[in-house]
């Protein structure tokens, strides 16, 4: 029947082709929304970067938004622990005077862990290695398939930054997954305090098992900070 899903090779009984067509345009919108969302704010915290500030950037892949952090002037650290996106950010920024590029993942502990990659990956490198991901069980995942980087202990990290600069400015994160843990361990141990911006792009339709800490992270960050100051509805 012209109007079975399967035979528009969804496998999804009871919707017509019209409906699946009409699902995947809606989808499509909501996206570009929440792209122009992002894009609108990271023009605000740029028009607010003035040089002498320290952005950092977790989960830079090829650097789109470390190229609009280092425009304004300030110091940008950029960690990208996928080599490939690595190779691609140094290309770009690596004679950059006020960029910083670090090959490592970034998490609660220091150490080695597994990168997994996109199982398109060996196809389209450049479009798959934004979905690399150090977190386990995400959609599209090839758990076979990975490298070994190096992992850094990001609370650490900033600890020390902050024993030399007042605040950081603005902190991304787009770390397929592992930012909750992150996120948890900066709001415990007070360093959020010290952060004037943060966006982070969270992944709860991946990982359906951490819905509920995120939603109770979310009620955290509104009860404890003000309100705008760290969007988690980054893209």
């Amino acid at each position: 029947m012209a109007g079975d899903a399967s035979a528009a090779g969804d496998g999804t009984p009871g919707k017509s082709e019209a409906e699946l067509r009409a699902e995947k345009l809606i989808r499509r919108q909501k996206r570009n929304l929440r792209k122009a969302s992002a894009e609108g704010f990271l023009a605000g915290v740029a028009a607010m970067l003035r040089p002498g500030d320290l952005a950092i950037d977790c989960g830079a892949n090829v650097g789109v938004v470390t190229a609009v952090l280092a425009e304004t002037g300030a110091d940008v650290i950029a960690y990208e622990p996928d080599p490939f996106a690595f190779g691609q950010l140094s290309e770009r920024f690596g004679d950059h005077p006020r960029v910083t590029l670090v090959n490592a993942a970034v998490g609660t502990r220091a150490g080695t862990v597994r990168l997994m990659r996109a199982g398109n990956f060996d196809q389209n490198p450049k479009g798959a290695s934004v979905k690399s991901t150090i977190l386990a069980g995400g959609r599209a995942i090839d758990e076979t398939s990975g490298i070994d980087v190096p992992l850094l202990d990001f609370p650490e990290l900033l600890k020390g930054i902050l024993t030399e600069r007042p605040e950081v400015a603005f902190l991304k994160m787009d770390i397929e997954g592992a930012e909750l843990d992150l996120l948890e361990t900066l709001d415990a141990t007070g360093l959020l305090g010290q952060v004037r911006v943060l966006v982070a792009e969270t992944h709860e339709r991946k990982f359906p098992e951490q819905r509920a800490r995120y939603r109770a992270l979310r009620a955290a960050f509104a009860e404890r900070y003000p309100a705008g100051r760290f969007n988690l509805d980054w893209i």
